[in-house]
């Protein structure tokens, strides 16, 4: 019969004893929060018009969060929370640094753009489909990939935001979203496949997925094959970030949903698998990234050229916005193929410029279409006569895009170009030089048809009506474009808030130390 011990047992041998701090709850509040929310606006299905309040509420308090867990990373350092008390390795955790509060918090107010865009763009009928659950639930996904300090729990989030994107895309179910749902789905369940098994081959080598755990055992394994692993997880990353060759589904279906839908995927979907590459490649596999930095640098010039090239054939702007996007993930892979300080920070200060840049032009053409009564160049125009103030706001956006003074797109790009110079890579500057020029020539195109050119006579085939020039709800593009004018005018707090993102990717032993600090807080 078994009896109660006597022996006191060591609890702190397992677990972590000391109570967290009110600050250390930042780290899970933003995926709790949007996860809470999207089960409320569920629960209140059947009243539609309170999800918009309750959603850009939802949002606006993320953005909040978001800037106080910025704040306390910078301050302090990277902050550590264990879930069940386990201490690391063993308990799942969530680790945030300076890299991934600021992607959280740009992606925030991205997000929240997009929600305030929304309430006008998404009609009853979306509304009692979805979209402001699923834009939670995607918030959800986005928020717990970026704050996460698990390898596994990484891949958990891809799918939760996964599974959302895919309710978002076929909102409507017109057949075209059908179709490029479809594209959309095949593409990106291979690319969650690859990295599946990179995520099992991971842990079949270290028997860990935390990922501290791993940056601190990487250098002491001998005979591990750790450059199939590092293949396997780019390859991944590349699907899921829409890199050359792997980068078809995009155009294919970004164009399908509503521009809402649209901006939101361009903004941050993307930018999530540049993230994961960024923090598994030069945090955990810094010498197999060295050993296939050529191989990226070549992806990341076929990446901009062919898609500014992509850019210059495009007629519908949906399709042409597409490729822009993939455009700025060449940069960003051009700052992870190089490296340095430099490269790396650059490449963070592209993407939080991208995410921004990128929600706010897709939002810019579909207001342009809802003016000129089409999405394509040669059916619009005559934009700068019916509406000059937005004229001027597109102006202003496209060239941020094309990486033009005094926008926020010229400083990341001068960064990259100086980095790549550094190194003795000509042909990767060459390569970023030549894909801004053929952008400004895409994008310049774009203004003289659709803005200066007079409006063409048809049969609308988009939106128009008095919404199309309904004021309040230009606010999220106004917002958008002031904060890529500041970034553009004021670089200096972006570019100190990336390099020193870019320190902590190339010297982990910060991050490492939040995780492994003895009497931590759970």
């Amino acid at each position: 019969m078994a009896t109660p011990s006597s022996t006191p047992v060591d609890l702190s041998a397992a677990f972590v004893m000391a109570a967290p701090t009110a600050g250390d709850w930042l780290v899970i509040l933003p995926p709790a929060l949007m996860i809470t929310v999207g089960a409320v606006l569920v629960m209140v299905r059947h009243r539609i018009r309170l999800h918009a309040p309750i959603a850009i509420a939802s949002l606006g308090f993320l953005v909040f969060l978001d800037m106080l867990l910025l704040w306390k990373v910078a301050v302090e350092g990277p902050v550590t929370m264990t879930m069940g008390r386990w201490l690391p390795p063993f308990g799942i955790s969530f680790t945030v640094d300076v890299f991934g509060a600021l992607l959280a918090l740009v992606s925030a107010i991205a997000a929240l753009a997009a929600g305030i865009a929304a309430a006008s763009d998404v009609n009853d009928s979306g509304r009692r489909y979805g979209f402001y659950p699923f834009l939670m639930l995607l918030m959800a996904g986005v928020s717990g990939a970026f704050l996460t300090g698990d390898i596994f729990n990484l891949y958990v989030w891809f799918e939760v935001l996964l599974i959302s994107s895919f309710g978002l895309l076929i909102l409507g179910s017109e057949r075209q979203q059908i179709d490029g749902a479809l594209k959309y789905g095949i593409l990106n369940l291979l690319g969650t496949t690859f990295f599946l098994i990179a995520v099992a081959y991971l842990y079949a080598i270290f028997g860990t997925l935390n990922m501290a755990d791993i940056a601190m055992r990487v250098g002491s394994l001998q005979g591990a094959p750790l450059m199939t692993l590092s293949a396997l997880f780019v390859l991944a990353f590349a699907m899921k970030a829409a890199a050359f060759p792997v980068n078809f589904w995009l155009p294919a279906s970004y164009h399908t949903p509503r521009i809402t839908v649209s901006a939101l995927f361009g903004g941050l979907l993307t930018k999530v698998g540049i993230y994961a590459l960024m923090r598994v490649m030069i945090m955990l596999f810094p010498l197999q990234r060295e050993e296939l930095s050529l191989v990226i640098g070549i992806v990341a010039v076929l990446t901009m050229v062919l898609s500014a090239i992509g850019m210059l054939a495009q007629n519908d702007l949906r399709r042409l916005v597409g490729y822009a996007v993939i455009a700025g993930i060449g940069n960003m892979l051009a700052g992870v193929a190089i490296g340095s300080l430099a490269g790396v920070s650059g490449a963070i200060f592209y993407a939080l410029h991208s995410i921004i840049a990128m929600t706010a032009l897709y939002l810019v053409v579909g207001r342009a279409a809802a003016i000129s009564g089409s999405w394509t160049l040669e059916g619009g125009g005559g934009i700068y006569r019916l509406a000059p103030g937005f004229a001027f706001l597109s102006l202003a956006m496209l060239l941020a895009v094309a990486g033009l003074p005094p926008f926020s797109g010229l400083w990341p790009k001068i960064m990259l170009v100086k980095a790549s110079l550094d190194i003795g890579a000509w042909w990767l500057a060459a390569g970023i030089l030549v894909s801004g020029f053929l952008s400004t020539i895409a994008l310049g195109r774009v203004f003289l048809f659709a803005y200066w050119r007079p409006q063409a006579a048809q049969t609308p085939d988009a939106p128009y009506g008095p919404s199309a020039m309904d004021w309040p709800s230009l606010g999220p593009i106004i917002g958008l474009t002031l904060l890529v004018t500041a970034f553009g005018l004021f670089p200096e707090g972006v570019i100190r808030l990336s390099e020193t993102a870019a320190a902590g990717l190339l010297d982990p032993s910060r991050y490492i130390g939040s995780v492994f600090a003895t009497g931590g807080a759970p």
